[in-house]
């Protein structure tokens, strides 16, 4: 069964950290594009970052850039989103994603982008910031 399965959320105060877990179970995370998004309550999904497995490159968006980072790892078949500096604006469910290497090239995803276009999602785990 593929699975996803993200972890690693919960409150946490303005300037914080947390590094949220995806793990994969059921398929391989080998060849693969790893997306992470968020939705905050009233908003639109939002993509953060897309990873290439093929060569462990990662595009970040502007909102996040500098102060996300992704990692892999592969013996666990796991990505995590290490978060620092969190500010009240992150709070949101956080999604990881993976689809094809290629649709990482579709990153910055433009207006109206379909995000089923990613296969397989997590179910989310949520991140509030707040003092």
């Amino acid at each position: 069964q593929v699975q996803l399965v993200e972890s690693g959320g919960g409150l946490v105060q303005p300037g914080s950290s947390l590094r949220l877990s995806c793990a994969a179970s059921g398929f391989s995370l080998d060849y693969r594009a790893i997306g992470w998004f968020r939705q905050a309550p009233g908003k639109e999904r939002e993509a953060l970052s897309c990873t290439k497995t093929t060569d462990d490159s990662t595009y970040y968006e502007d909102s996040v850039k500098g102060r996300f980072t992704v990692s892999i790892d592969n013996a666990r078949n796991a990505v995590y989103l290490e978060m620092n500096n969190l500010k009240p604006e992150d709070t949101a469910v956080y999604y990881c994603a993976v689809d094809s290497p290629v649709t990482c090239f579709e990153f910055p995803l433009r207006p109206g982008w379909d995000y089923d276009l990613f296969g397989s999602w997590g179910q989310g785990t949520q991140v509030t910031v707040s003092s």
